[in-house]
């Protein structure tokens, strides 16, 4: 509550000290403010909690009845908090920013990262989000079965950003945060039970088995990054890789492919190759066209543009990165420079490379990547140096 509150006076601030002018001890003015909006909280939930009492003595028969059916429909305790917290009256970047603040236990920062924006822009949304909740009576109810697909989105990007927050932790020093992982797993499999019909959810479900079976193969004992390229193969998870293949070809087989069956189609490309050189680099770059075509996304063009240059074309996939790199979108996403910072050092242009490694790590968060950064940049230098002489 504390942190929420803050946040509330975080965004109370932004309205009103561009208007009003700054107090002259705003620290002083943010913990206050906050203070009191936890008060008023505390006794709006007193007051909730007498009148939910009331009401539950006054339909004990009915609703004991209708809670049975729903909880039928979603037995799992989290998914049934995401379907509800999902509710399509809010915007989806909404409604799965307050879901995995509030049911999946995100902080704030990492759902930030995960948009793309300031973190205080996440905080001004969250809490609109709520206000919108609360000024319209939106009810905190399990959905009906009928009213599921309508949620579904919103519901399969929450346990996917669980994922990607739990395979590629955004700071701290881990790389992997296996827990989330294996709970967005359990999510996918408790989902695709609930809606076997549902083929997106197979993909995602897939998409997750076949990333995460390459974990053990990411991270050395000395707790250094090995990239792709560089993985020993043989402690990828082979069952798990099988299982996230046929999950694929099965959401293939079912129809239109979606966002979640393309991405899960790329990592499967990944998987099946024996070697490095053996990927099919020009497939997965055809691939990334189809993904750009269904969702225009800036990251979804970074990966592309590295899938062009892996294929042979290095100056190719480099060009790319640098329109990017011109547009700006991608302002506080250190993997756009880290990626240059890798073509560059492919294409021997070291004093380059150095100045795009530098500035990856100095918007990276994570210690195990900054550690390869630094390592990188090292040997760079090394280079740089070399070829003056």
């Amino acid at each position: 509550m504390a942190e929420e509150m803050l946040q509330e006076a975080y965004a109370t601030a932004l309205q009103q000290w561009p208007v009003e002018g700054t107090p002259t001890n705003p620290r002083a003015w943010l913990i206050s403010t906050a203070r009191h909006k936890a008060i008023d909280r505390i006794r709006r939930a007193r007051r909730l909690e007498i009148k939910s009492g009331e009401i539950a003595r006054a339909s004990l028969g009915a609703g004991e009845k209708d809670a049975e059916v729903e909880d039928d429909m979603v037995r799992d305790d989290r998914l049934r908090l995401i379907f509800t917290c999902c509710h399509p009256a809010l915007p989806i970047d909404a409604r799965v920013a307050l879901t995995l603040r509030t049911v999946c236990g995100v902080t704030t920062e990492e759902i930030s990262r995960a948009f793309l924006i300031p973190v205080a822009t996440m905080a001004q949304r969250l809490v609109r989000a709520k206000s919108k909740i609360r000024d319209a009576g939106i009810p905190y109810q399990v959905p009906s079965q009928d009213e599921l697909r309508d949620r579904l989105d919103g519901v399969l990007l929450v346990i996917y950003l669980i994922f990607n927050e739990g395979y590629l932790a955004s700071s701290g020093d881990a790389l992997i945060r296996r827990e989330m992982c294996t709970e967005a797993i359990r999510l996918g499999r408790v989902l695709c039970e609930l809606l076997p019909r549902q083929s997106e959810a197979r993909a995602l479900l897939g998409l997750m088995l076949l990333h995460d079976s390459r974990s053990d193969a990411r991270v050395s004992a000395e707790e250094e990054l090995i990239l792709l390229e560089e993985q020993d193969r043989s402690l990828w998870r082979w069952e798990q890789i099988r299982e996230g293949t046929q999950l694929v070809e099965s959401a293939l087989r079912s129809g239109a492919a979606g966002a979640y069956a393309v991405q899960a189609s790329i990592a499967a490309l990944h998987a099946g190759a024996k070697t490095a050189q053996e990927t099919d680099w020009r497939q997965i770059a055809g691939l990334y066209d189809v993904l750009l075509r269904m969702e225009h996304s800036p990251v979804v063009e970074v990966n592309r543009a590295v899938a062009v240059a892996m294929s042979g074309d290095l100056e190719a996939g480099l060009a790319l990165l640098d329109q990017l790199q011109e547009r700006g979108e991608l302002q506080g996403f250190h993997l756009l420079p880290a990626a240059r910072a890798d073509l560059l050092r492919r294409l021997g242009r070291m004093s380059e490379a150095a100045e795009a490694y530098r500035r990856a790590l100095g918007l990276a968060a994570n210690d195990i990547e900054r550690k390869f950064l630094r390592r990188r940049l090292g040997e760079v230098e090394v280079g740089s140096n070399e070829v003056k002489k």
